[in-house]
């Protein structure tokens, strides 16, 4: 027969190792969150995989933002997707935050300074520098990149395209194509609408190609944002976490 004091030595010991066992177990798991939230992997081009995956899961907390028409986006090829943009908005970062969540391929944008601080940070989410060259270089890699158009007061209508850096996209043939960005006040909700690619009647050589890809972006663009008649405010306060006011 068993000791009776070892058994009751047993019971009143087994909650103490159940507990312990237990507060192990969390610890392990919290350890390991924390090893996933703080890995990084950067590519060739200084994107960090781990610190844009961040950042994508902090902005879902704030903003709710769907993707429509990402069967638009090549699978494995390149491609310059064009969106609009409002001032302070940060429309190209967002989207392509979102278009990447959406189609699992990191995705790229137009636009960081090359200075320090800001700077690096932009490269580690996935920001290329606004120079033909290097917009170039990184499609014919089969790269997405988003560029955004003028920043305009509202998203009612989008402004004019830089041609240079849609240049890069008829010298590589790669695919070029709309992608309007709409939020409303006073909700999280936004929508990125990806349109179909930019095929142009006529096949021209030389800057006329580019200019005129250039106005076609921005008339569909134009298209898709009064498909959409999303209505944003165009200030600051759009970002603020006031009320659900966001989006893209």
């Amino acid at each position: 027969m068993s000791n009776p004091a070892r058994q009751l030595a047993d019971v009143i010991t087994l909650p103490v190792r159940n507990i312990g066992g237990q507060a192990a177990s969390v610890v392990g798991t919290a350890a390991e969150h924390a090893r996933v939230w703080t890995a990084n992997e950067v590519d060739d081009w200084g994107r960090d995989n781990g610190f844009v995956d961040r950042v994508w899961s902090a902005s879902r907390l704030r903003w709710h933002i769907s993707v429509g028409g990402a069967e638009h986006i090549p699978k494995r090829k390149g491609a310059l997707i064009v969106v609009n943009s409002r001032r302070f908005s940060l429309a190209p970062i967002f989207a392509a935050l979102a278009i990447g969540g959406a189609v699992g391929r990191p995705v790229r944008f137009v636009g960081r300074p090359d200075v320090a601080p800001l700077g690096p940070t932009m490269q580690r989410l996935g920001g290329l520098l606004p120079i033909p060259r290097e917009i170039e270089s990184a499609l014919r890699a089969d790269e997405l990149i988003v560029l955004g158009a003028e920043p305009q007061l509202t998203n009612r209508t989008s402004g004019t395209i830089d041609h240079r850096i849609v240049g890069a996209a008829t010298m590589t043939k790669t695919a070029a194509i709309p992608a309007a960005t709409v939020s409303v006040p006073l909700r999280r909700s936004a929508r990125v609408e990806i349109g179909a690619p930019i095929r142009l009647r006529r096949k021209r050589r030389g800057p006329l190609e580019e200019l005129e890809l250039a106005d076609a972006l921005q008339a569909h663009l134009d298209g898709l944002l009064d498909e959409l008649g999303g209505a944003m405010t165009g200030t600051p306060l759009d970002w603020l976490p006031l009320g659900g006011i966001g989006g893209v």
